[in-house]
């Protein structure tokens, strides 16, 4: 029997393949490649998300001091906005380290988009806020904020596929739902460290000072990631590739000549998932504890306990698309997110913290279910030698047509019709546009990856 580093010299065969794989215990490399993928991409959205959730409670009477004076919803819409600025950035990232990934490999771009998006985590939390500079503070904020876009767009698609591509054919689902459950990780290190504090401040000190320490925290979670990155080794797939000689001279004109339909798809597969996460993300948050009048610590402390539901339910999800297929496990958790969303809002509306805890919670079954099985399907969607775009901008796209501007849509519609079950038929629009997405996609599950 061959070795996987022979396995992964012979053309078509995929790398760590074998009969009796969906069995067998990992290896070392293999869980290095795994705590790799979730160590790099936990750290990097905990600094996506910091931002967001710091939007959605002080940024906008910190930066947007005038308007927060003249009408502080004005200023939490337009703090909201500049979560969706970033997203308009991460096509250009995804096109950037897509290219680059796709002639120089996943590693290198991996740690660049880490200390990339660490870089400017740390900066936010060092700004000047308009107090001290005026209009340059939130000119100086929405430029970092644009640099974590830019990271962001070029992280994704380079953990899926290290993830991925190391995997036995039988288990890319669950291999690839490492770097996935990476974003609910890195929501409740944001929410739990908001939390904290939060609990250990004063409402005038938090104002002051408290905000900037989860930024600042960032610069310890960077050098961890990126220790933890270097160590990994490149894809075998990718050094395949190499080999035989079939990288693309001009991957992006490629991808767009034969498969711009699959990055047309995948972009629409993941609106729906995108904004409803992003609602749980950002938008119940505020609408938590400023227009519900539930006390910060308990709704934060809820985003937590939905965010551990987020991270087993995409885990089992990656699992079950090795066993039902990509396809038919998405198609369930849209199905369940499509069912639950007036549910959901008429719980909230009790303004009981338990139920608001319990409703965010059950959400999280479907939002694991549609985005656990996503690195395998989409990697299986793609060429090798365009993969790391046709992934990477497919994700963004996604990124920027659902949850971009979902907190903001969110807010706008509330104070427009005053009526939250709206936000819920917005999001049910969405699920149909993804659930039928996804069911125009042969399913992919067991496709070579190799050189084909």
């Amino acid at each position: 029997m061959s070795t996987p580093a022979e396995s992964a010299s012979q053309p078509g065969t995929q790398p760590f393949s074998r009969p009796g794989d969906e069995n067998r215990k990992l290896t070392r490399d293999e869980r290095k490649v795994l705590a790799s993928t979730l160590a790099g991409t936990t750290i990097e959205w905990y600094d996506f998300f910091i931002y967001a959730q710091a939007a959605s409670l002080v940024l906008g009477p910190l930066f947007l001091a005038p308007v927060s004076d003249a009408s502080p919803g004005l200023a939490t819409v337009i703090s909201l906005a500049t979560i969706g600025i970033s997203f308009l950035f991460r096509p250009l990232g995804a096109i950037v380290a897509g290219r680059f990934g796709d002639r120089l490999g996943r590693k290198r771009m991996l740690v660049f988009t880490l200390v990339l998006m660490g870089a400017a985590t740390a900066l936010i939390g060092a700004l000047p806020t308009y107090a001290d500079i005026g209009v340059l503070a939130p000119i100086a904020l929405i430029l970092l904020r644009i640099v974590q876009g830019f990271s962001a767009g070029g992280e994704w698609g380079g953990a899926a596929l290290m993830a991925v591509e190391h995997a036995p054919r039988s288990r890319r689902g669950l291999f690839g739902a490492y770097p996935q459950i990476g974003v609910p990780i890195g929501l409740i290190m944001a929410t739990g460290m908001l939390w904290l504090v939060t609990s250990v401040t004063s409402q005038e000190q938090f104002q002051q000072w408290g905000w900037r320490v989860p930024f600042l925290f960032s610069v310890v979670l960077i050098l961890v990631g990126y220790l933890i990155r270097r160590s990994v080794e490149e894809s075998p797939i990718f050094k395949e590739m190499l080999a035989r000689k079939k990288e693309s001279s001009a991957p992006l004109r490629d991808l767009f000549a034969r498969d711009w339909k699959q990055v047309l798809l995948t972009a629409l597969i993941f609106v729906a998932n995108n904004a409803a996460g992003y609602l749980v993300i950002a938008f119940f948050i505020a609408y938590g504890t400023e227009s519900l009048d539930l006390p910060r610590p308990w709704v934060l402390l809820s985003i937590v306990v939905a965010s551990v539901g987020w991270l087993v339910f995409s885990l089992y999800g990656g699992l079950l698309s090795d066993r039902i297929g990509r396809v038919r496990t998405f198609q369930i958790g849209y199905a369940l997110i499509f069912a639950w969303m007036i549910p959901l809002f008429l719980l909230i509306e009790t303004r009981n913290i338990l139920l608001f805890g319990v409703a965010i919670f059950l959400l999280s079954i479907g939002l694991g279910l549609s985005y656990g099985p996503m690195s395998a399907m989409y990697a299986e969607m793609f060429p090798v030698a365009v993969r790391y775009s046709g992934v990477s901008i497919g994700y963004a796209l996604g990124a920027i047509l659902g949850g971009a501007f979902a907190p903001t849509i969110a807010e706008i519609l509330m104070q427009a019709t005053d009526w939250s079950v709206s936000i819920a038929l917005y999001i049910m629009v969405l699920c149909v546009i993804s659930f039928a997405a996804v069911s125009c996609v042969k399913e992919p599950k067991g496709t070579d990856l190799g050189v084909r």
